[in-house]
């Protein structure tokens, strides 16, 4: 699934804290195109079910249609992230032994990897919180809680299999909700609390969004072409097909590569330091 099968991207200038959580797929044994399931769709050319190779997975952990893989229908591929989890898996917790020289590590792996790509997700928006003057009042709590998740990620199989992943996440969460309001205070006027709406297909062009509340919210195929989003909190936001031609996106919190991955852009869209511009736009 990974849209970086043979080399990840070179990292976007800043923001050197966060690069062990960049996909690294040299380092990985193809875990996304083999542990994950996906269903013939939109994203996906096909059914594959969890623990099963994709067909186009080759002998060397690459993808035989890396290059072409939007026009082979697997766009899908192209907007996963698994923020550096896959490497962490083959090379930290089973030591660099492959799924395929040692076969009797398959069923494992395959269970740890999907864990470890929240507990990695996690470590994204904790290291991002740190970053933010503005959440000062709690860094010492986001401190805690990324030493706490980082121990998590270098336990061995058994116990990160049995992690009570759901918990932690709604520890973090706290945490990421009262630096969010943190950041957002400083903006000034009323800000827009669209948390969980669906805006689907909603016309936003140009719209002032500075400091709104857009958790969770479904933007799919929506108008956001020269919406101004800084400051805006994007967790979770779901923005495939969305339009941000010419939007700006700097200083906008919990961003990540795979919603920008999955929208569409121009290169008038200005972007937080860390994220890169996808090559599609």
């Amino acid at each position: 699934m990974s849209q970086k099968r043979n080399a990840p991207s070179a990292p976007a200038p800043g923001g050197d804290s966060r690069l062990a959580l960049l996909s690294d797929c040299a380092n990985c044994f193809g875990l996304c195109c083999v542990a994950l399931p996906f269903a013939a769709s939109a994203d996906f050319a096909v059914n594959k079910d969890a623990g099963r190779p994709c067909s186009n997975l080759q002998a060397d952990f690459r993808c035989g249609i890396h290059t072409r893989l939007r026009e082979k229908g697997f766009p899908g591929c192209t907007v996963f992230d698994c923020f550096g989890a896959g490497q962490k898996v083959s090379q930290v917790t089973f030591g660099g032994q492959d799924w395929r020289q040692a076969p009797g590590t398959a069923r494992q792996m395959f269970e740890v990897f999907p864990v470890m790509r929240q507990l990695h997700e996690l470590l994204w928006y904790l290291t991002e919180a740190l970053e933010l003057p503005a959440a000062r009042p709690v860094h010492r709590d986001l401190r805690r809680a990324l030493g706490d998740v980082e121990r998590l990620t270098r336990a061995d199989a058994e116990t990160l299999v049995q992690a009570d992943v759901p918990a932690l996440r709604a520890d973090v969460n706290a945490l990421l909700l009262r630096t969010s309001e943190l950041v957002r205070a400083g903006v000034p006027g009323k800000k827009k609390n669209h948390r969980g709406a669906d805006l689907i297909g909603a016309r936003l062009g140009g719209a002032d969004l500075r400091g709104a509340n857009l958790r969770g919210a479904y933007l799919i195929a929506a108008d956001l072409s020269g919406a101004d989003l800084r400051s805006a909190d994007l967790i979770g936001a779901d923005f495939r097909g969305a339009d941000l031609s010419g939007a700006d996106l700097t200083g906008s919190i919990f961003l990540t590569q795979a919603q920008l991955n999955a929208a569409r852009g121009d290169a008038a869209t200005r972007l937080p330091a860390t994220l890169s511009r996808p090559a599609h736009w």
